[in-house]
C-alpha cells in the first residue's frame, strides 16, 4: 500500500524532527515526537493503533525511526518529508 491510500486509512503520522522544527510548520493532526525520545516512548507508541507513518525533514530521522520501531514490532512506514505528507493529506 502507498503513502496516500495510507493516509486515506487513517494512519497516526509522527513527527520525528525537533520539537521547534515541528513548531515552524507540521502536518495538521501529526504527533511529534522526536527522533532522541523515541525509545524513551516506544510503549506510548506501541499503543497507537493502526499503521504509523513516519516523517521529518528529509526522509532521514524518519527513515532511522522506522528502522527502530519496525525491530520493535511496530507496523510503520517511512512517509519521507513532512512537505510532503502534507501535500498528500490535502489531496486526500
Amino acid at each position: 500500500m502507498n503513502i496516500s491510500q495510507l493516509m486515506a486509512q487513517g494512519a497516526t503520522v509522527i513527527d520525528v524532527r525537533t520539537p521547534g522544527e515541528f513548531q515552524g510548520g507540521n502536518v495538521v493532526g501529526s504527533i511529534n515526537i522526536p527522533l532522541n525520545e523515541i525509545p524513551q516512548r516506544i510503549e506510548e507508541i506501541k499503543e497507537i493503533k493502526g499503521t504509523i507513518l513516519l516523517c521529518c525533514a528529509s526522509g532521514n530521522r524518519s527513515g532511522q525511526a522506522q528502522n527502530y520501531l519496525s525491530h520493535q514490532g511496530v507496523d510503520c512506514e517511512n512517509a519521507g518529508s513532512w512537505l510532503e505528507v502534507n501535500r498528500l493529506k490535502a489531496m486526500a
